[in-house]
């Protein structure tokens, strides 16, 4: 088993499936303070680490453990709020220069394998470097490859690799062995394959089944989701479309308040799933005799474990908050992208 260690943790969504192909995440580091006990309840036979990684108190310890426990991996997934499309995509946000310290910890520890995750965005973004503005893909190469690494960035689509969701990721795969090139794609599965059995709730209802338990919306927005049609935004209705408490008219972009498809793979759930005006967070819904739509709301958290790819058991700490599992979800890699990207890593 190889041991790894993992930077931006997170609560450990990447790492649901990584012990499938023979790696074992025994040091992580993670800044905020809820998301490091969430994922230390999670994977508890890893040692958390939480807090700052650009000071040198908190890289320093993260190093030192690392190098006792002969970690010859390296994952990470710094934020990318400076870079996504969902974000401001500020060039000069110092969350880009956070690729900075997983790169100085690779030079230290010099694992056989490494793995990066962003945004797209990343491979455009610049950042300054010893007073020198270069891309952060020039930036990993001339750090690592004096080092003896290959480094191959890639794009790719987790609707790909086993996961009901399409959510492009860049990716840098870096070897010492070869070039780690892409596993081959696998057949895309969609939405109604992974959720049509669960049962229909509207806003605030309840079902047996663990974490299958709606949201609760306000009766304007109850009214004009059960008018929205699969796939389709309310913002399109003609009579019955978002408006104001004083009845005006609402206006957004055709990703809001909209309803996701039944036979594609969802899109890509973010931070802000649990709210009907923002991107692509409406259960697909089922027609119904009268002509409006079933399970006007967005959806609930077992059908985003689901969606996200998550093992059918995780199950969160019941400390944490329905707002809580959203965002760090959002936040999260889908699990079975790593554990396909892992199955094609060079091995000695």
């Amino acid at each position: 088993m190889i041991k790894g260690v993992s930077l931006f943790a997170n609560v450990g969504i990447a790492e649901s499936y990584i012990k499938n192909r023979g790696i074992k995440i025994v040091v992580a580091n993670e800044l905020m303070k809820n998301r490091a006990e969430f994922h230390a309840q999670m994977h508890p036979e890893c040692e958390m680490i939480q807090g700052d990684i650009t000071t040198d108190e908190v890289f320093d310890e993260v190093a030192k453990r690392a190098k006792q426990k002969q970690c010859d991996f390296l994952i990470a997934t710094p934020p990318c709020q400076g870079m996504s499309l969902a974000g401001k995509m500020h060039e000069d946000d110092p969350r880009n220069s956070l690729i900075k310290y997983v790169i100085k910890l690779a030079q230290e520890l010099e694992p056989t394998n490494i793995l990066i995750e962003n945004v797209p965005k990343v491979l455009n973004t610049y950042l300054v470097h010893k007073g020198k503005k270069l891309k952060i893909t020039d930036f990993i190469k001339n750090e690592l490859e004096p080092l003896g690494y290959i480094i191959n960035p890639v794009v790719v689509d987790a609707s790909d690799y086993g996961t009901p969701q399409s959510r492009k990721r860049a990716i840098f795969l870096i070897s010492k062995l070869r070039k780690w090139e892409l596993p081959l794609k696998q057949e895309k599965i969609t939405v109604r394959e992974m959720i049509e059995h669960l049962p229909t709730l509207e806003s605030g209802g309840t079902s047996a089944i663990k974490y299958h338990n709606a949201k609760t919306h306000n009766e304007r927005h109850r009214a004009f989701l059960k008018h929205t049609p699969t796939g389709k935004t309310a913002l399109h209705n003609k009579v019955h479309y978002p408006k104001k408490a004083d009845g005006t008219r609402i206006k957004g972009y055709d990703t809001t308040y909209k309803r996701i498809e039944w036979d594609k793979p969802a899109p890509t759930i973010t931070m802000a799933n649990g709210s009907v005006s923002s991107q692509n967070n409406v259960h697909p819904g089922r027609k119904l005799e009268d002509g409006t739509y079933s399970d006007a709301r967005v959806l609930t958290l077992k059908e985003i474990f689901i969606l996200t790819g998550l093992p059918d058991d995780w199950t969160p700490p019941e400390w944490a908050s329905e707002n809580l599992i959203r965002q760090v979800i959002g936040e999260g890699v889908p699990p079975k992208l790593i554990e396909s990207l892992l199955s094609s890593m060079p091995r000695s």
